[in-house]
């Protein structure tokens, strides 16, 4: 019996709940993963899973070898791994999770400019907008809106994304200039739930540090930072949306800044890896890389102080002057 291989799978079962899942992770069959799991069991003598029609958990004995076994197999591939980056050679299979606005228009380029360097890495990169769990879903590093509270997490605060608002010209044609806040209550708006404090309320920031709520006119709500961008850009409304999403068009004139003097509540972005006492070469390379690379981007930044937004603000009408 090879004991790594089946210890490998009976942690992967215990942190998936389910041998299916567990073959998947391990790119390998269902039924390879169930002869491992029944070898260990006979090997420690010992019944170390319960199974049910729904899901796996670990008996008494399997919780105890499970905390025994988990870091020391993470110990024995990192070690291999030391010696892989030692040679020079950074390689393996990662699995990196995004929200979809960041990671399509960013952390993709950002991965495969990594794997130009770097050819013998291969990636899994899962881009949608719920939280998830790093270790039950085998991710080995994720990019998170808000602060994680989960402990057995090591974060790396990557910045505040700025949220500004913008309006196509042919909306503003249409509408008429927005130069207050009441005007901006006036006209229909894109929105997504991240830009509003309470029914139909967004808080806005002025480059004095004060906060003004403003009752605005959702036309669309959505969830989605792609739509919101297709929905502003089609003129169909204003709105608020990621700095980092529309810079292009900001600077080709396709979208215009309204009341630059104003921005919305950031988000702060984290990078999030499983806290284990033997963090994978890989993995360090790329959070290495990728912070480096984020740190570029225009719209992810440190805390804001007042006169920033003033610089911010003076910087946008001396590029309208330019125009």
């Amino acid at each position: 019996m090879d004991i790594a291989a089946a210890l490998r799978a009976f942690v992967r079962t215990v942190e998936r709940g389910s041998v299916t899942a567990a073959a998947r992770d391990l790119k390998i069959s269902q039924p390879g993963v169930t002869k491992h799991l029944q070898n260990l069991e006979r090997h420690v003598g010992a019944r170390l899973l319960e199974r049910s029609s729904r899901v796996v958990r670990p008996t008494s004995q399997g919780q105890a070898l499970y905390d025994a076994s988990r870091e020391a197999l993470l110990a024995i591939d990192a070690a291999l791994d030391g010696v892989r980056q030692n040679m020079g050679k950074v390689e393996g299979h990662l699995r990196v999770h995004a929200p979809s606005c960041i990671g399509t228009k960013h952390l993709h380029g950002i991965l495969m400019a990594f794997q130009r360097r770097h050819p013998s890495v291969t990636a899994d990169l899962i881009l949608d907008n719920r939280d998830v769990d790093l270790i039950y879903e085998n991710f080995d590093v994720a990019i998170k809106y808000g602060r994680p509270v989960n402990q057995e997490l090591i974060i790396r605060r990557l910045g505040s994304i700025r949220r500004i608002l913008v309006a196509a010209p042919a909306f503003l044609e249409r509408s008429g200039p927005i130069d207050t806040i009441e005007r901006l209550a006036e006209v229909p708006m894109v929105v997504s739930s991240r830009s509003l404090t309470s029914a139909d309320t967004m808080t806005l920031h002025s480059r004095d540090g004060k906060r003004t709520a403003v009752v605005i006119q959702p036309l669309l709500r959505t969830n989605n930072a792609s739509v919101i961008s297709s929905t502003l850009l089609e003129g169909h409304a204003a709105g608020p949306v990621q700095q980092l999403m529309v810079n292009d068009e900001l600077n080709r004139g396709r979208l215009q800044r309204i009341l630059p003097e104003y921005e919305v509540e950031p988000t702060e972005a984290f990078l999030a890896y499983p806290s284990l006492r033997f963090m994978s070469p890989i993995v360090r390379s790329f959070t290495d890389f990728a912070v480096a690379q984020l740190a570029l981007i225009d719209g992810l930044v440190g805390q804001r102080a007042p006169e920033d937004l003033a610089a911010a603000h003076l910087t946008h009408q001396l590029r309208r002057m330019a125009g």
